[in-house]
């Protein structure tokens, strides 16, 4: 009877639901051409997102994410800019581990997970964009695949909530249907968008 207890107690599940807020920032990618090397990227905007999440015995646990992410797709070389109105869109799960256990006060934790990023551009394309030696930024959508990794803390407010700092690198392939390199140029490097996240959630189950 003991062990059927210990076993059945390790293995408790409770839930979360909860939301999030916060300002992310890209390290471009850059596309060479015979003048130089052009940042191209998106610009530092705000976030908000929803998580669905479970945790699993003492430190273990996964979430499913979604995030909104403002920000224009941008093209910079030598002080010179174009810019076009443009938002992103990541959906992944995460598993996450924790350092301390499912009932402590102060939840440290890293994640790592996968899922999948859409980059919309929206904005009316100028036909006299400068920088067009290097990408036209385009009026497109495209999704690529997304890796996750990060970490944070999960602070416990009272039974049923709790209060939680994130922080995120997105990082996926470059969106060339969106920011389209131009012919005889050259792609160096993934987009990584740091995002930090300030959330609430709600517990339930367990």
């Amino acid at each position: 009877m003991t062990l059927a207890a210990g076993g059945s107690c390790g293995f408790a599940q409770s839930w979360s639901i909860g939301a999030a807020g916060g300002f992310g920032f890209y390290h471009d990618a850059t596309i060479t051409n015979a003048a130089g090397s052009a940042n191209a990227g998106f610009g530092p905007r705000f976030a908000v997102g929803a998580v669905l999440g479970q945790d699993v015995g003492e430190h273990f646990g996964g979430e499913l994410r979604y995030t909104y992410r403002d920000g224009d797709s941008e093209l910079r070389f030598n002080g010179r800019e174009a810019n076009l109105d443009a938002a992103a869109h990541a959906l992944h799960f995460d598993f996450l581990v924790y350092a301390t256990g499912r009932h402590a006060r102060l939840r440290p934790f890293l994640a790592g997970g996968a899922g999948i990023k859409r980059y919309i551009a929206t904005g009316r394309v100028d036909p006299n964009q400068p920088l067009t030696s290097f990408a036209l930024l385009a009026h497109a959508d495209e999704v690529k695949g997304l890796a996750s990794f990060g970490g944070g803390v999960k602070a416990v407010l009272g039974d049923h909530w709790l209060v939680r700092v994130d922080f995120r690198d997105y990082a996926t392939p470059f969106p060339e249907n969106v920011i389209v390199p131009a012919p005889g140029t050259k792609v160096h490097g993934w987009l990584h968008d740091f995002v930090p996240l300030l959330g609430v959630d709600w517990t339930f189950g367990k």
